[in-house]
């Protein structure tokens, strides 16, 4: 299910920019660190330094990545004093977004719309890449933009297209059109390719299930990759527009062209090299698979297979609360090595949950990436 913006023909030259020196990532909205190892696989990078919120879930990032400091409330980050990266990822919180949320939509106030914040990054510290997830919801919720200066605000959204609740109405028609109509509300998509856009990068973006890599389960994610087109731009004026001008950009960087495979790949992602070659591999359930999981079987050992591990068991059992899911499980079910968050030191089982629940399945991300990168 792809799509794309408005993209140079050599979209994806020049992949591993950096000739002999290791790409670096800055992480927002960081969570357990799921999208920096497939950011990670893919480019061939490293994480710089990484924004959460969340400090249980901060110590799980931190632990695998101690060198790498945490910004903190992305609200309150100062971007001009933030040292400058090659890729900058995240995945902005999708509770507004998100088809079992309120729909509320992105836009100042709500939770998904940090994205704001995301994007003023992106203007101060001119990444040449960046890299987004979120749920299948940008496609269907509705974007209100900060209006420009000089904006028709009753023209961009007028009273009779207002989106409601329970039909959306208004929004254009179309998801793969995203925002072709000035004359309708944006879908959620359709706003952030715009900034994408607005701050000269090119954007190809797609959505695929996390089954698609062999996972046990849906988990239908969006994947935005943008490379910028102007090199090493003075400013956009993108903040400028948002009421927030803040001056910067990152520094030249050198343009050589050099396959990620010239160099070995960090040990923290090794793993996933494993799960990508076992992608597709034919497996058959034995007898006694078959007698525990009845007509899941079939995904389960396909997922053990392409993970390397058994299942653990899937739920935790209690006369007061009755069965709850294992942490254990959860974590076996995104992918992620065994204890990558229940080995966190200190983390509750609801964390580790709450974590895990919230987080990207690596696998997925490095299989939509390398779409895109194709």
């Amino acid at each position: 299910m792809p799509g794309t913006t408005v993209t140079g023909a050599d979209f994806m030259h020049d992949l591993d920019a950096s000739g002999d020196s290791e790409l670096r990532i800055g992480s927002l909205f960081s969570g357990y660190g799921g999208l920096d190892l497939a950011v990670e696989q893919v480019f061939n990078a490293k994480t710089a330094w990484f924004s959460e919120l969340n400090e249980p879930v901060a110590r799980v990032f931190s632990g695998h990545w101690p060198d790498a400091p945490n910004l903190g409330d992305i609200t309150t980050i100062d971007w001009s004093q933030v040292e400058p990266v090659d890729i900058l990822i995240g995945g902005f919180p999708c509770q507004d977004v998100s088809t079992v949320g309120k729909r509320a939509g992105l836009a100042p106030g709500t939770r998904s719309g940090l994205w704001a914040h995301m994007a003023a990054a992106i203007d101060v510290l001119q990444p040449e890449w960046v890299v987004i997830e979120n749920v299948r919801g940008l496609l269907s919720s509705p974007a209100i933009r900060p209006p420009a200066e000089g904006d028709d605000h009753d023209r961009r959204y007028p009273g009779d297209a207002t989106p409601d609740d329970a039909t959306l109405r208004g929004l254009e028609p179309d998801p793969w059109h995203l925002g072709d109509n000035a004359a309708r509300p944006l879908r959620a998509l359709g706003a952030v390719l715009g900034d994408l856009a607005d701050l000269r990068l090119d954007a190809r973006w797609i959505g695929l299930p996390a089954s698609l890599v062999g996972a046990p389960h849906q988990r239908f994610r969006i994947f935005a990759l943008a490379r910028r087109n102007v090199p090493n731009p003075a400013g956009d004026g993108l903040i400028a527009r948002r009421g927030n001008p803040r001056p910067g950009a990152s520094a030249t960087r050198d343009d050589r062209a050099v396959a990620p495979d010239h160099r070995l790949r960090a040990p923290r992602t090794g793993w996933l090299t494993d799960q990508e070659n076992r992608i597709g591999d034919a497996v058959v359930a034995d007898r006694r698979t078959v007698q525990r999981w009845g007509r899941y079987a079939d995904a389960i050992i396909r997922w053990e297979h392409i993970t390397g591990r058994p299942t653990p068991a899937p739920a935790l059992l209690s006369d007061v609360d009755g069965p709850r899911p294992a942490p254990a499980f959860v974590e076996w079910l995104m992918g992620l090595p065994t204890g990558w968050v229940t080995d966190a030191s200190g983390l509750s089982q609801n964390q580790q949950i709450t974590a895990l629940g919230n987080g990207v399945l690596p696998l997925q991300a490095v299989s939509a990436l390398s779409l895109l990168a194709a």
